[in-house]
């Protein structure tokens, strides 16, 4: 009896130091992995391997679904960011002294997985704290990361990792010059130089005239001062029923307006001031005194309808105005 238990205890180290080596050898194998493409790709069988306990480090693993048949927009949106946390890790923590590991499964590898899991959406994920050493967790669960905001930014996911890591190296988000794009950047710039320094003789001489700043600075007016931003504002229906089978083009009340008069009251206000314009610019140019005499009547014409009109919409919107101005 007592040669047995003395057999027993002598057995004891040698069963730690397998069992040591054993979680130190999962690490061992995998780190040579992360290090040379992180994050690591996984399927269901390295997903089991690299998270079954036990476990002297942290593995964080992204469940996703890249493909487009699975239409996971989220899912493209994250991954370059997840591929910069990976890659970060590796840049500032290149021997492993954090523990920490990184992987990938995605849906078309990993279908048993997300089965067995019960997962619905994707991405999630997973961070597995170890089951052993000094930084071990008492309970050993992982903690899940859900994407409920959309699409975060590696340095937001990274920060998360680092809360659930013990003291150690916690390398900063790196991300690399993007050439390509300061190429791109760089040449547009050129262009739009030379093509100002050939094209100047020729833009600079419509930009500075006065008649163009003179129309748009009157279109401006007349498009805000009709209730465009008050339309975009209030999502106004374009028009609306009168109750009596046919169409009511204005609305009753200051508060309220329809599309269409918007677009009517524009015109009535462009037709009004072009017929101002005429009246003060144009018809005293005109070198014939009949034909100016018959300008002179038209606009002034043109001016009287309109603003009859103008009058006529004014009182549906306030019904107690008492004026009016024939023939509306």
């Amino acid at each position: 009896m007592r040669l047995g238990v003395a057999i027993l205890f002598g057995f004891l180290p040698l069963l730690c130091v397998a069992a040591k080596s054993k979680t130190a050898g999962k690490f061992d194998q995998f780190h040579p992995k992360f290090t040379a493409s992180p994050p690591i790709k996984l399927d269901d069988a390295s997903y089991d391997r690299i998270t079954a306990a036990p476990r002297d480090y942290t593995v964080a693993v992204l469940l996703t679904a890249l493909e487009a048949r699975f239409g996971c927009q989220l899912c493209r949106d994250f991954q370059p960011e997840w591929d910069v946390v990976g890659k970060s890790w590796v840049r500032g923590d290149k021997k492993g002294d954090s523990r920490l590991l990184l992987g990938t499964l995605d849906f078309a590898d990993g279908r048993g997985t997300f089965q067995k899991l019960m997962l619905q959406t994707a991405p999630i994920m997973m961070l597995f704290p170890p089951t052993t050493g000094p930084n071990a967790n008492p309970q050993s669960q992982a903690v899940r990361y859900d994407f409920t905001t959309g699409a975060q930014s590696a340095e937001q996911v990274n920060d998360w990792i680092i809360r659930h890591l013990p003291a150690g190296p916690n390398p900063p988000i790196y991300r690399p010059v993007n050439y390509l794009r300061l190429i791109t950047i760089t040449t547009a710039i050129l262009g739009l130089v030379s093509f100002f320094s050939v094209a100047a003789p020729y833009i600079i001489p419509v930009i500075q005239n006065r008649n163009l700043w003179a129309a748009i600075s009157l279109i401006t007016i007349l498009l805000f001062t009709s209730g465009h931003m008050f339309n975009h504002i209030r999502k106004v229906p374009y028009v609306s029923g009168n109750g009596k089978g046919g169409i009511s083009y204005f609305a009753g009340g200051f508060s309220n307006q329809f599309g269409l008069e918007t677009q009517i009251v524009a015109a009535m206000y462009g037709t009004l001031s072009f017929a101002t314009i005429a009246l003060a610019l144009k018809v005293p140019r005109m070198v014939d005194p009949k034909k100016q005499q018959i300008a002179v009547v038209v606009w002034g014409g043109v001016i009287f309808v309109m603003y009859s009109f103008l009058l006529s919409v004014f009182r549906i919107k306030n019904g107690g105005y008492p004026f009016h101005l024939p023939p509306f």
